[in-house]
C-alpha cells in the first residue's frame, strides 16, 4: 500500500478530514513564523497539532506518522493535492 493510501484509509471520517484541512496547513503555515515571532509560530503550531488528535480521537485511530515518520510529509502532500483537485472524490454510501 502507498503511502497516500495509507493516509487514506487513516482519514475516512468526515470531521477527521475536516479538521486535518485546518490542522496541517496551520501547522505548516508556522515553521516559517517562527523567523518572525517565536510565540506565534509555537501557538499556530501546538494549534494545529491539537485539531490533528482531535481528528483522530473522532477517527478512532492513531495519526499515520506514530508507525512511520515519513507521513509527516504525506500529510501536506495529500491537502495540497486535495486543494489542487488531484485527489479523487469520495464515493457516497446509499
Amino acid at each position: 500500500m502507498s503511502f497516500l493510501e495509507t493516509y487514506r484509509e487513516k482519514h475516512q471520517h468526515p470531521a477527521n478530514r475536516l479538521l486535518h484541512s485546518f490542522g496541517i496547513p496551520i501547522i505548516v503555515i508556522s515553521i516559517p513564523v517562527v523567523f518572525w515571532n517565536w510565540q506565534w509560530a509555537l501557538g499556530l503550531f501546538v494549534f494545529g497539532w491539537i485539531l490533528q488528535f482531535i481528528g483522530h480521537a473522532i477517527e478512532g485511530n492513531s495519526p499515520a506518522f506514530f508507525s512511520n515518520p515519513v507521513h509527516l510529509i504525506v500529510g501536506p502532500i495529500f491537502i495540497i493535492r486535495k486543494y489542487l483537485g488531484l485527489e479523487p472524490k469520495k464515493k457516497s454510501q446509499d
